[in-house]
């Protein structure tokens, strides 16, 4: 048999997967609308327009899983009609002008952003039932020190029991501290002198399950219905009622973000050394310390200064005091 001879028509060429061309091009959604994102769950992503349309989008797949947390300000394009079953998609999330973060603890990098674009962190604690922890006070402040968030300590059951004495040195660091009440003939005042402070800001509640931030929405906001819930009798610690961050609208104006309760709260992605910036007083005194110094040793300038002057020595020891806890990371087991 003749060996076959082979030419070009035996040569077959694999066609092309796509024939459309590729373009590093994006469009430039240059018919996007702005929106206010109140909640994140599962996939979806509810916005409200400046129009006060509630719209229901998803996020473009470049943004990324955990690109969009609850505070943003998003470009959205599609469907913003808000009807129900249209579903719009995000496209842009603008630049932020804060946010609360953590790390699951201090052993762990990643971090978590919760919420942003925040006017203020109101820290809510139970005077009794659960204790409250001054670990996981010391960390929250931490971190609105570090954005540049006004801090806001509410403590709720004070009928149950008197106000914790340490929560009142947290004043010397201008921290304002509100008490609620769970008697009705003491609820209406105490909310409405709340309210006042909300008015017209963005903030947010955060602290451990069972303190009462449930029951302070419901109080906050008529319709709210967030679930509430108890503290376990055996470990002293709060249920978890909320699984996720949800941003509602007040009344007079301004938005109160609930966040699920949280029992551990790692700082390893902060900078301490921006927390004293917070101080202008203090930050001038501590241009005079050694390079690398802790502010806590002998030799530190924060010394000298509290001791130049008798008549305030007292304020600025309590002052000085309370910033140096601050810096200190504190063990989680301290939180439990």
């Amino acid at each position: 048999m003749t060996p076959r001879e082979y030419d070009e028509s035996d040569a077959r060429i694999r066609p092309s997967r796509t024939t459309r061309r590729r373009t590093k091009d994006r469009p430039s959604h240059s018919d996007s609308i702005t929106a206010f994102v109140t909640t994140v769950d599962r996939g979806r992503t509810t916005c409200v327009t400046d129009d006060g349309v509630v719209i229901t989008a998803m996020k473009a797949r470049e943004l990324g899983p955990k690109s969009v947390v609850v505070g943003d300000l998003v470009e959205i394009v599609g469907d913003v009609t808000g009807t129900e079953g249209s579903l719009a998609r995000i496209v842009v999330v603008n630049e932020r002008t804060n946010s609360l973060s953590r790390t699951v603890d201090d052993a762990a990098r990643v971090e978590r952003t919760i919420v942003s674009n925040i006017d203020q962190l109101l820290i809510v604690v139970a005077s009794a039932n659960p204790e409250p922890r001054r670990g996981l006070i010391d960390r929250f402040l931490v971190s609105a020190f570090h954005e540049s968030i006004k801090p806001i300590i509410v403590v709720t059951k004070v009928d149950i029991s008197p106000v914790p004495e340490f929560i009142q040195e947290y004043k010397a660091l201008g921290v304002d501290i509100i008490t609620t009440s769970s008697k009705l003939e003491n609820r209406a005042s105490d909310i409405k002198k709340i309210l006042e402070i909300l008015d017209d800001k963005i903030s947010v509640l955060v602290g451990h399950s069972g303190v009462g931030k449930s029951t302070l929405i419901n109080d906050l906001v008529q319709g709210a219905d967030r679930m509430t819930g108890d503290v376990n009798d055996v470990t002293g610690r709060g249920r978890h009622t909320s699984s996720s961050a949800i941003a509602l609208a007040l009344a007079n104006g301004g938005w109160i973000i609930d966040t699920p309760g949280i029992r551990a709260f790692g700082l390893s992605h902060l900078n301490k050394d921006r927390i004293i910036e917070s101080f202008p007083d203090i930050y001038q005194v501590i241009q005079k310390c050694m390079p690398n110094c802790s502010h806590h040793e002998n030799s530190c300038a924060l010394g000298p200064w509290i001791e130049s002057d008798p008549n305030v020595r007292a304020e600025r020891l309590i002052r000085v005091t309370s910033l140096r806890s601050l810096l200190e990371v504190k063990p989680i087991d301290e939180e439990r």
